[in-house]
């Protein structure tokens, strides 16, 4: 072989090295980023403690979070809203003022008057099966003769008087005519079985109250949805929940749904992390790559004092920060920290209308009327 032929071979060989190594490290960055393992998440919290200018005794007494940077809210300087000030407020446990039952508010009311005192069990037999007219929630109450309290009919209690309800408006629209008339037969099938006389409003009169109602939700619901785009390598489903678990995060009724609980159990969650779906269900989630999150809140769900829109610009600057993200709106256009603080003065103004009209953002009336 001659001197020229070996030394196109021994370049041929190097430039062949170089490509594989440039694929190699291609498919590397291009890969999903993948959740760390617990013990590795672990063996780096000592590192990230020991900083420098501080010695062994202060390092001890700060914790983990205050030099990570998924525990981050956004700095002062950033926002007019201070969103950590807001988050070290207490939140006072949240009690509805109203009782959660029929109210006439949000609900057409129709009294039945028995002609005699009626058992739980009778009532529960002769209930309707379903508890919806059209799309319009409806529910019957009974009169309990020990406690003098309304109350769904429950087994082994006396009822002397009962009312029937079906809500004027939700997010489906308004109640209409149809849906009135299916009501009224409902209703009137429970009372011929317990012997009751039903007293049914004006129909025409409920619907141009509905569709009153129906116009101010309409005017007043408020759903925020921010999109989280990554910038340069995609996420896979096990990382976005790694990183959201960091933050209160849980798993959610369905896959791809992450939820921030309430203060208080049993109320809606605070703010919800969403992603595909597929990604999320995929046989190998490591290889599922996700490009974008969306991170929304349901404004009419949760209560003002939970401080929820402070909570979510905390959320979006800490996940952005550690997973290498830009927020954006829901049509991916970047958006400035600047652009957060008109929103939240609008929010404080629907807060108040809200609470004008005795439709308090995660009361249990709020709650009904914007499902």
């Amino acid at each position: 072989m001659s001197t020229l032929q070996l030394s196109l071979a021994i370049i041929g060989g190097l430039l062949l090295a170089l490509i594989v190594a440039y694929n190699t490290w291609t498919s590397r960055r291009n890969a999903p980023k993948r959740a760390l393992p617990p013990e590795s998440e672990h063996a780096a919290e000592p590192t990230l403690r020991q900083e420098p200018g501080f010695d062994a005794g202060a390092a001890a007494a700060v914790s983990p979070g205050e030099f990570h940077g998924l525990d981050r809210g956004p700095e002062p300087s950033e926002h007019a809203v201070n969103a950590d000030d807001a988050l070290q407020l207490p939140v006072p446990p949240f009690s509805p003022d109203r009782r959660p039952g029929l109210d006439p508010l949000i609900d057409v009311i129709a009294p039945l008057q028995p002609e005699h005192v009626v058992s739980g069990d009778a009532a529960l037999a002769v209930l309707p099966p379903t508890r919806r007219a059209g799309s319009k929630p409806f529910a019957i109450e009974g009169f309990n003769v020990a406690t003098q309290h309304w109350e769904m009919p429950a087994p082994g209690q006396r009822y002397q008087n009962f009312q029937a309800g079906v809500q004027l408006a939700n997010r489906m629209g308004a109640l209409n005519e149809i849906e009135y008339s299916e009501f009224v037969v409902k209703v009137q099938a429970f009372a011929d079985a317990i012997n009751a006389a039903p007293d049914f409003p004006d129909m025409l009169q409920e619907v141009a109250r509905a569709r009153e109602l129906d116009q101010f939700a309409s005017d007043h619901d408020a759903q925020l949805a921010f999109m989280l785009r990554a910038r340069q390598a995609a996420w896979s489903p096990g990382y976005v929940q790694q990183n959201a678990a960091r933050l209160g995060f849980v798993a959610g009724a369905m896959p791809g749904r992450l939820v921030l609980p309430a203060s208080s159990q049993g109320l809606p969650p605070q703010l919800t992390l969403g992603f595909d779906t597929q990604a999320a269900l995929a046989e190998d989630p490591d290889q599922s790559a996700i490009r974008d999150i969306t991170l929304s809140l349901d404004v009419a769900q949760v209560h003002r004092t939970e401080q929820p829109f402070a909570r979510l610009r905390e959320v979006a600057v800490a996940l952005c920060d550690a997973m290498d993200g830009v927020l954006c709106d829901q049509n991916g256009t970047p958006l400035p920290a600047m652009a957060m603080d008109p929103i939240a003065a609008d929010l404080e103004l629907l807060y108040d209308q809200l609470d004008g009209r005795d439709l308090s953002a995660g009361s249990v009336l709020a709650r009904r009327l914007f499902s």
